[in-house]
Formats: structure tokens, C-alpha cells, sequence
């Protein structure tokens, strides 16, 4: 369902990169006030004198979170910005945050007992659904700002060889089914071979990995949104620290799922890409059928 257009205020959930001050910038242009909540260790401090309010918050302060967004009147928030999950598995990690009872209420199975699992999708649905006891409904980010959706097309560099075509048709396969389970978005192929796969650690560190294995270069890095994507959170997000990591590691074909992946910066990435010579490319369904149109 789409966000609806009105003028009421909206919440904002930051955490790392440029995602979240796109987000609130495009909120800004449609003339909604923004109340953001950055999450402590991973927001950029210039969201402060963007949105109308900002607050840091612990990444365990669930409670706070909501009594915050209803104090402000908030009816309708949205998250956006990496959550660097292998900080979750530092010891100690979550007693900095200091977590709150509503947070204990609600992950005692996942932290607790363990008779739940810490999956993405696992802790991120828990999470909405608290919010939603509450009145307060999370949207997608790309509701409020669509045109950061790429569209399919190949963006920069030359027009792929068989062998590059054969790798994202591959590489598609293997990262779809890696969605469906829920491990991670991106794997680093070449020669339909598997360098490098995405897990807890990201997809720059899953970039780095595959340059270290294959120090020769020449790979492409295919990332996708999961069968069962939730537009909601966890959405496929590509930028500049993409491109830069793959530069650094030597890869040369980037293909992402239309329509569905989110693009930060295009003009910059578009001329970092070419500068660098990176070919990128967005498909529907990596299907073959769909290479005249994105060729």
C-alpha cells in the first residue's frame, strides 16, 4: 500500500549512509515536517539541522522509539539506512544500548530463551509489528521518495560479453535462492564460478572478500531483492561506497534487480561508474528475455 499524500508529519528511523538524508531531504521537498530518530553509532549528525527534530537513540531503546513518535503526533514513520549487524554480535553490545522493557517484551524469544531465530526478516517483522501496536504504521521509504528506485537498463560501461551475461544469469540464481532463505543479497561471480557470497558482514565486505580470492580481477557482483521482499526494510541499496569498493577490488559487471533495488546519488555513481569502468546493469528477474531491453 502506498503512503498516503497529506501534510502530516512523519517519522524517521536512520541509520548509516546517505540513504536516510536522501529520504529526508524528498519528505523536506514535499513539505512534510520530519522527526528522526538516529540510531546511536550509525546516523550522520548533518540529519540534525535537516529534520525538524532529531533525537540519538540505542538500537535496543524499542520503548523510547515509540513514546517518541507519539509524543510528536507521528502516525506514519519509515526506516531507512544500513543497521550494522555484526555489531549486534560484539559482546556487550546490547547493554550499551541499555535495552528498554518493550524491547525485552518483544525479542526475549530471539535473545533470551534463543527459541526464536535472528534472521533479517525475523527481527525486522517484530519490530514493525510493535510500532503497529501502537498506531504508528511503518511505510517504505521509496513510497515517499520512488524515483530512488532504479529502472531497468544498463546504466555505464560497454555492452557485455557472452561470459559477463553468463555470470549475472548465474549469479542471479544463486543470489535469489540466498534471498529466499534469507542470508544475504549479493555473490561475487566469474567464469560461473562463486568467489564471494553476502552474509551478516555486507556487501562491500563481500566485494573485498571476492577481490582478495581473486586478485586478477574481472568479476561481476550480482545483488537482488528476496523472493519475498518486504519494501519495507532490508531493501537492496547500491551507492557510491558500491562502486568505490569495487573498484578497489577490481570488479567490472554490477547487475541489480529493477525496480526494486535502491540507487543513491545516480548522476555520481553513473560518472564514477564510467570513470572506472564498471558496467551496470538493472534487470527484471535476471530473465534472458530481458537482456534486449537493458542492453
Amino acid at each position: 500500500m502506498k503512503a498516503k499524500v497529506s501534510n502530516d508529519p512523519v517519522g524517521l528511523i536512520a541509520g548509516w549512509g546517505r540513504f536516510p538524508i536522501v529520504v529526508a531531504e524528498a519528505l523536506k521537498a514535499q513539505g512534510r515536517q520530519v522527526y528522526c530518530l538516529g540510531v546511536k553509532d550509525h546516523a550522520d549528525p548533518e540529519l540534525e539541522h535537516l529534520c525538524d527534530d532529531f533525537q540519538s537513540i540505542g538500537v535496543a531503546r524499542l520503548g523510547a522509539a515509540i513514546r517518541y513518535f507519539r509524543r510528536q503526533g507521528i502516525g506514519q514513520a519509515t526506516m531507512a539506512g544500513k543497521i550494522h549487524k555484526i555489531l549486534l554480535f560484539q559482546k556487550f553490545y546490547w547493554l550499551k544500548h541499555l535495552p528498554d522493557l518493550t524491547f525485552v517484551r518483544n525479542f526475549y524469544p530471539h535473545f533470551i530463551t534463543k527459541t526464536q531465530d535472528r534472521r533479517d526478516d525475523t527481527m525486522l517483522g517484530v519490530f514493525v509489528d510493535a510500532f503497529g501496536k501502537h498506531g504508528i504504521r511503518i511505510a517504505p521509504a521509496t513510497d515517499f521518495a520512488p524515483e530512488l528506485l532504479v529502472r531497468i537498463g544498463q546504466l555505464s560501461g560497454h555492452r557485455l560479453t557472452p561470459g559477463q551475461r553468463k555470470d549475472i544469469e548465474f549469479g542471479w540464481k544463486l543470489a535469489t535462492e540466498m534471498g529466499r532463505l534469507d542470508i544475504g543479497q549479493s555473490v561475487a561471480v566469474k567464469g560461473r564460478a562463486i568467489l564471494a557470497v553476502e552474509a551478516v558482514e555486507g556487501t562491500d565486505e563481500c566485494i573485498q572478500r571476492a577481490g582478495e580470492l581473486c586478485p586478477a580481477g574481472g568479476f561481476t557482483v550480482v545483488k537482488v531483492a528476496k523472493p519475498q521482499q518486504d519494501m519495507r526494510f532490508d531493501v537492496p541499496t547500491v551507492g557510491m561506497g558500491t562502486l568505490r569498493s569495487m573498484a578497489k577490488a577490481g570488479a567490472r559487471v554490477l547487475a541489480v534487480e529493477a525496480d526494486r533495488t535502491i540507487l543513491i546519488d545516480e548522476p555520481e555513481f553513473v560518472q564514477f561508474a564510467h570513470r572506472h569502468r564498471i558496467s551496470v546493469i538493472a534487470l527484471k528477474d535476471g530473465a534472458i528475455t530481458s537482456w534486449a531491453d537493458a542492453a
